[in-house]
């Protein structure tokens, strides 16, 4: 399968970093094509995943990310479910199920820090 880059700025001037990749099939233009968060997932969390860091989802808000990412990784949901933090384009959330994410965020999911 041939990948091509994608690079964009929203209305906001942010621009889409140009290293993320798509199938060519469903490249900007294309009516098939449609943006999607790009999530990283910080720390152990990988481990759930078989050692995948970066994932592009579509989801409206936080709980259908979860949800998503646990249909893809299913050892990973139960590890979202118990107190992960989220950041979104910057911003931190601690209980963040309904906040909700725009096609071209940027999703940062930070496993829950054990403190003493």
């Amino acid at each position: 399968m041939i990948e091509t880059k994608v690079g964009w700025a929203g209305a906001d001037g942010r621009g889409c970093p140009a290293d993320r990749t798509r199938p060519a099939e469903v490249t900007p233009g294309h009516e098939s094509w449609q943006a999607m968060a790009h999530v990283t997932l910080i720390g152990n969390l990988r481990q759930f995943t078989g050692g995948v860091s970066e994932i592009e989802i579509d989801a409206g808000n936080v709980h259908q990310l979860f949800r998503r990412l646990g249909e893809k990784y299913p050892a990973l949901l139960p590890h979202l479910q118990t107190g992960s933090a989220v950041a979104i384009d910057g911003q931190i959330y601690q209980d963040a199920l309904f906040q909700e994410i725009s096609p071209d965020s940027d999703v940062h999911i930070l496993p829950q820090i054990a403190g003493g």
